[in-house]
């Protein structure tokens, strides 16, 4: 356990946190985290995103003896946690492959003179430079402790394997008195106990937070239709940056180029663009230049943008895990954020085919896709849904759900004698001898005569038609609420069939009870969604037109730095901004995100942008 630390302590690290990086108080774990980084404790933190694991390896860095190493996985991320840092005035640099020769030797020199408090590296340049003296160096200047950020790469049991982290147990040997910090948003039991075991921790302070992000919005939608619904979302968000990530690269530089058509801001970004369009277009997002991206999986983990207000699957990701990581990108700065999943049982299909011709479509890769599955058709509360598999539980205040899905937002309305409904499902799959899919089921059901319906004879049977009038996306929905229930199953890996359970039996008989639910029918376009109630109550008291202003000078003062607008301010922060309407430098200290040195060197632009309004 951590011991208590004195109250003068305390205060100095509140100080800090107040003077520094403008915020009055911690989260959930992080003064837990920088206690036993500064009591030299190895420790394993998982947060979620936007939990704020980067502060509690940096903040350690200004209070205690030494150098902090910080070993993150790619190059992006941490240039863009460097220049927060140096925009507050906190001595950090990286040392990378983007350096040239004298760069690197600079920061060489810097680290040997002690003049560097964070020193952000690769995994792999830890192996480069391990025989050109690069360790020693280290050595001499003295590190205090290691922080591995995105620590389940190391775990071959978590979404985002990496050999190279795997040597950086190596480091335990060399610098034996040095603390080791493990950080990820994204572990399960068995992915916490495989860092520990792998990065060789010494009893570590395992703090592991909350897994739910109750500023997301979640809704799950069939992808029958989807240009129709994608566009949707994309316009109760204009003006705000989101993320749209697709299975395929095809799909991706077709739809980046289907929204740009429409008049989105939209641009692509996979693997198989070259060096130079992939950094161009992800600057271009960056820089809020760009409102979409348009993605494959490649892009994600080091985007460190808190500002992302939406993103938009239009593909099922191949397990719960993944689908954590990639939606938690939207909303890191705690403002509400919209995360929306369109699926087909096809994607299943698809995963397990491209999984078992690369060989890796083993037991536990099956049984995450089937869990993923089960998610997108499931009927309950999103938010518990999710926490649920992570191995925690979730209770809602007032018992009135989330607020914040699909589900708890009403969104799904009851069926009309669901009973009636189920039945005329099963008895299809019963007289077509539990032997067919989803699409084939769907298709006699709604009493299309398509040639494989005509060749098998299931257009004479009595149950040809029994659902003629139901649209095939929600027909599909009532397959997979079936499903997800256990009154039918699917059996076969390559072609999967449906097949009825006991309680499937038991059901048809009209034996047992059940309840169907079906999305709402879209509002008429331009008309307002339903809004949750952290979204009310995130604008409420804020003047929009001021907002607007503050971010255009937001803009204007990262083009003259040279970095991001996020790292100028948060959207948090412009919003407090323009709800409170400071006057004085003294009143923009008490703004959330503002520290001293951002309030005395971009204070006055400020104050007159609000002045003006």
């Amino acid at each position: 356990m951590t011991e208590t630390l004195s109250a003068g302590a305390v205060q100095r690290q509140l100080e800090l946190l107040r003077r520094v990086w403008g915020y009055q108080e911690f989260l959930p774990l992080q003064r837990e985290a920088i206690d036993a980084t500064l009591g030299g404790r190895d420790s394993l933190l998982v947060l979620p995103t936007g939990g704020g694991k980067s502060l509690c390896y940096q903040l350690p860095a200004l209070l205690g003896e030494g150098l902090a190493v910080v070993v993150s996985p790619l190059i992006s991320l941490m240039k863009d946690q460097v220049d927060s840092l140096t925009q507050r005035g906190v001595a950090a640099a990286v040392y990378n492959s983007s350096l040239d020769a004298d760069e690197r030797r600079a920061v060489r020199d810097a680290a040997a003179a002690g003049r560097l408090r964070l020193l952000y590296l690769a995994p792999e340049r830890l192996d480069a430079e391990a025989g050109g003296g690069f360790l020693e160096l280290l050595g001499r200047a003295g590190v205090a402790y290691f922080a591995i950020d995105e620590a389940h790469c190391i775990s071959q049991w978590g979404h985002a394997f990496r050999p190279d982290y795997r040597r950086l147990a190596a480091l335990r040997e060399r610098f034996p008195e040095a603390s080791m910090h493990a950080y990820t948003a994204t572990a399960t039991p068995r992915v916490r106990r495989d860092i520990v075991e792998q990065l060789a921790l010494r009893e570590p302070e395992v703090l592991v937070g909350s897994f739910d992000r109750p500023n997301l919005i979640y809704r799950v939608l069939r992808r029958h239709d989807l240009a129709a619904k994608l566009r949707r979302v994309l316009d109760r968000h204009r003006g705000e940056a989101g993320i749209v990530y697709c299975i395929s690269r095809r799909e991706v530089d077709d739809r980046a180029a289907r929204l740009a058509e429409l008049g989105y801001s939209a641009l692509p970004y996979h693997a198989g663009l070259d060096d130079e369009t992939r950094r161009r277009n992800q600057e271009s997002f960056l820089e809020e230049r760009t409102d979409i991206v348009v993605a494959t999986v490649a892009f994600g983990m080091g985007i460190d943008r808190p500002d992302v207000r939406f993103v938009v699957h239009t593909g099922s990701p191949r397990s719960l895990e993944h689908y954590q990581q990639e939606s938690g990108r939207a909303g890191r700065d705690g403002l509400p954020a919209e995360c929306v999943l369109f699926y087909s049982p096809a994607d299943f299909v698809t995963w397990r085919r491209l999984l078992e011709s690369s060989g890796e479509l083993t037991e536990g890769a099956g049984r995450l896709l089937s869990e993923m599955s089960r998610y997108a058709g499931a009927t309950r509360c999103r938010h518990r849904a999710l926490v649920e598999y992570f191995g925690q539980e979730l209770v809602h205040e007032g018992g009135d759900g989330c607020g914040a899905c699909d589900w708890c937002l009403g969104e799904l309305e009851r069926v009309d004698e669901p009973v009636v409904v189920a039945q005329k499902i099963l008895s299809a799959v019963a007289r077509m001898g539990q032997r067919w899919g989803v699409a084939q089921v769907v298709d006699v059901l709604r009493g299309r005569s398509t040639d494989k319906v005509v060749a098998n004879g299931h257009h004479e049977l009595s149950t040809f038609g029994l659902l003629e009038s139901c649209p095939p996306d929600e027909l599909r929905g009532y397959l997979d609420q079936l499903v997800d229930r256990g009154f039918l199953v699917i059996r076969g890996e390559r072609y999967p069939i449906l097949q009825m359970s006991p309680e499937g039996l038991a059901l048809l008989k009209g034996e047992t009870d059940l309840e169907l639910f079906r999305q709402q029918r879209p509002p008429p376009r331009g008309s307002r969604r339903a809004v949750s109630k952290k979204e009310r109550e995130s604008w409420e008291g804020v003047d929009r037109e001021l907002f607007e202003g503050l971010r255009e000078l937001r803009r204007e003062l990262a083009a003259e730095r040279g970095v991001p607008p996020y790292v100028i301010f948060h959207d948090a922060t412009l919003r407090d901004l323009a709800r409170r309407k400071p006057a004085t430098e003294a009143e923009l200290l008490e703004i959330y995100g503002v520290g001293e040195k951002k309030a005395r060197e971009l204070g006055p632009a400020v104050l007159e942008v609000i002045q003006r309004q």
